[in-house]
């Protein structure tokens, strides 16, 4: 990356041979790659052999570049201490440390890490060791793409909330954090365990990160990094968490070869943490949050253009080009390989027609590709393998579900997997959605509906109903504020988000210091850049709000969602 600096390479003699320990002087050079990283060269004095082991030694210095982000004491929860860590995703650890920065690649690590006093760091690796002098010496001993290699440095201390599981916070969370957490994450892992195979990582440690961390959780293995929105202090979020669970199969174990065939790590990874749910908390609930998933594919579809070139699932990389954050600006968060992903490995187990073969296959899947990068066709080849039968009907190419329809076609997926069961929960929230947007108030047949036990995701399909329909006749959505006070003074960072752009869809001037609150409490950009195009696309007053806010909170967002927002804002 631009932003790193290499002074020399060094070819090391054979570890344990005899040779001088400072090398022999390599000349290097920087060419021209893309536009978003070049290709360090190293000449070898002599060519190498098919198996040679070479050890190589580059002095470089990092830490202006996209993949290393400095935060300022009042970016931190606590306020009193700086802050740093590192997000790999997709492209960026090539500005954290020279290396081979693509997800085809996998390799084992080791890392010595040196801080001022008062400061902790952690790192994503299987063995941590604090040694004297404030540093900290870390091996991860199975082999990762470079993209999971993450650091963070802090004032954080951490907590047990299970029997190899810890959260790590600032000093101020860290309560919070245990509270949340304790006992749940093993419940999770077990059920993966048991679905998945083995969980291979050791440990699985959860870091609460500043409230400007620009997602709601980094996969990190050993050690996800996750939003502090998650503390809801009713643990109502918890489905994030699974999700990153679930990546420890899916993604951390077998790898997208490229980042064109995402869907890879985020479809198959939908689909377990939608299996995990469903034998912890039930079918019901889990077809809950899979429609809200389906709505926010939906509202991704009409934004871009079902026909736009993302929503393929299989996404031409143009060199200089990667679909991914921070990379090409233009293209934001993306549902599509998360959320279209989910629906061809749906298709794929409705092929198969039987719940626990498909599950057996999914093992089977992870044992045969463990440690390895793949790509769709190794997948696809593999399940045609597993189930000869379905091979030998030609379900590869059924007429408008061919499998090269479903990589290569954009647009809405050709099957939806079945969420009826659903609708228990859905039903009662969509006839109080209607309820709400009719033209005289019905305040009989509203007070008979109780909602004080519905839990997060029904309270999310309301709330998503109620902007569908929005916005609802004069003083329906002030009425609604009043009547359910456990919606319009939630602390859920899911239902503020609703809540804030049914405010803004609305009109409701008097509640917009509340979207103010919500932006200026963290800075996650699937929450930010939502509100922000709904206020752009809004009155003068909601256009006034967007600048304001925009420029108290731009210091605290991280640098890609300061850049997407100008975005939007036309700066």
């Amino acid at each position: 990356h631009p932003s790193l600096s290499v002074s020399r390479a060094a070819l090391l003699p054979p570890p344990g041979g005899p040779g001088d320990q400072v090398g022999q002087v390599l000349p290097v050079e920087s060419r021209p790659f893309t536009s978003y990283g070049s290709a360090l060269h190293i000449a070898l004095p002599q060519p190498a052999r098919a198996g040679q082991l070479l050890t190589l030694l580059i002095d470089y210095e990092a830490g202006e570049g996209p993949g290393v982000c400095w935060l300022s004491p009042e970016q931190t929860a606590g306020k009193q201490k700086p802050y740093m860590y590192t997000q790999g995703q997709a492209v960026l650890n090539r500005s954290f440390f020279p290396c081979f920065d693509t997800p085809s690649i996998k390799f084992t690590y080791s890392a010595t890490v040196k801080v001022p006093e008062g400061f902790t760091a952690v790192m994503s690796a299987t063995s941590w060791e604090k040694q004297k002098d404030n540093t900290f010496v870390f091996k991860m001993s199975q082999p990762i793409p470079s993209y999971l290699i993450a650091l963070v440095v802090g004032d954080i201390v951490s907590a047990d909330v299970g029997p190899r599981s810890r959260v790590w916070a600032e000093p101020c969370l860290i309560e919070a954090a245990k509270k949340e957490y304790d006992g749940v994450i093993e419940e999770f892992l077990v059920a993966g365990e048991k679905l998945f195979g083995p969980y291979v990582w050791g440990r699985y440690d959860i870091l609460f990160m500043p409230p400007s961390f620009p997602f709601g959780g980094m996969e990190n293995p050993c050690l996800t990094f996750v939003t502090p929105c998650l503390l809801a202090g009713d643990r109502s979020l918890v489905d994030v968490i699974i999700h990153e669970i679930s990546h420890s199969w899916f993604g951390n174990l077998v790898t997208n070869a490229s980042w064109g065939e995402f869907w890879l790590n985020e479809g198959f990874t939908m689909y377990a943490q939608r299996r995990i749910s469903t034998e912890v908390y039930g079918l019901p609930y889990t077809c809950l949050e899979a429609a809200t998933g389906r709505a926010l594919l939906r509202q991704h579809m009409d934004a871009t253009g079902e026909d736009h070139p993302l929503n393929k699932l299989r996404v031409v990389i143009e060199p200089g080009f990667c679909l991914f954050l921070g990379i090409n600006p233009d293209d934001t968060y993306n549902e599509t390989p998360y959320e279209k992903g989910y629906c061809f490995v749906s298709y794929l187990a409705h092929l198969v027609g039987n719940q626990s073969k498909f599950d057996a296959f999914l093992q089977a899947y992870v044992n045969r590709f463990k440690f390895q990068s793949i790509t769709a066709d190794d997948t696809l080849e593999f399940f045609l393998e597993y189930f000869p039968e379905l091979k030998e009907k030609g379900v590869d190419s059924i007429p408008g579900f061919e499998f090269d329809r479903w990589l290569n076609t954009p647009g809405w997926p050709p099957y939806l997997p079945d969420l009826s069961p659903g609708q228990q929960l859905m039903r009662p929230a969509d006839e109080l959605a209607e309820l709400w947007a009719a033209d005289g108030l019905n305040m009989e047949a509203i007070e008979a509906v109780d909602i004080t036990g519905w839990r997060t995701y029904q309270l999310v399909y309301f709330l998503d109903q109620v902007l569908q329909k929005s916005p609802l006749p004069e003083g329906n959505v002030k009425r609604l504020s009043k009547m359910y006070p456990k919606i319009s003074k939630a602390q859920n960072a899911e239902l503020r988000l609703r809540w804030c752009q049914i405010i803004l869809k609305n009109n409701l001037e008097a509640e917009y210091s509340k979207v103010k609150d919500f932006l200026h409490s963290q800075g996650k950009q699937k929450y930010t850049l939502p509100l922000y195009r709904t206020m752009w696309g809004g009155s003068e007053a909601t256009r006034a709000l967007a600048m304001e806010t925009f420029s108290a909170t731009a210091p605290q967002l991280h640098v890609n969602v300061q850049n997407y927002v100008k975005k939007i804002l036309g700066l």
